[in-house]
């Protein structure tokens, strides 16, 4: 079982994710594009996958995931009842929206060995001042 707040935490522990606000629900975002968000009450989380991932998690649960109303769902937005996700689950699914969102470059610093974090903001600045 998950809550909105460990849902909360594994977003924000994801590079450059930052909590706003959607439709006055909050979202969480990297590089200003929407990966997941939470309800407002804090009972479901709402996650972009692939259609073929959520295909896949559809299959496998027990009615814990289901897809979003209308155009959004058929193009992978899923909800998620907090209450009925394992946080192991949830981790990974939130990793694959993340990355589905975040620029090549950030999702390949993040996944190579040895790195833990993504590159600094600073270190980017510096190489877009060089290339001008």
């Amino acid at each position: 079982m998950a809550t909105a707040a460990q849902m909360r935490k594994l977003a924000l522990s994801l590079p450059e994710t930052e909590e706003k606000s959607h439709f006055d629900h909050p979202d969480f975002r990297v590089r200003g594009k929407i990966f997941a968000g939470l309800s407002g009450d804090g009972k479901r989380g709402t996650l972009k996958l692939t259609p073929e991932i959520q295909a896949m998690i559809l299959d496998e649960s027990s009615g814990a995931f289901t897809p979003a109303a209308g155009a959004w769902g058929r193009s992978g937005w899923t909800y998620v009842d907090l209450a009925r996700v394992d946080i192991g689950a949830l981790e990974e699914l939130l990793l694959d929206s993340w990355r589905l969102v975040a620029p090549k470059r950030l999702v390949a610093a993040r996944e190579a060995p040895g790195q833990g974090e993504a590159p600094k903001v600073e270190a980017r600045a510096k190489k877009r001042t060089r290339r001008r």
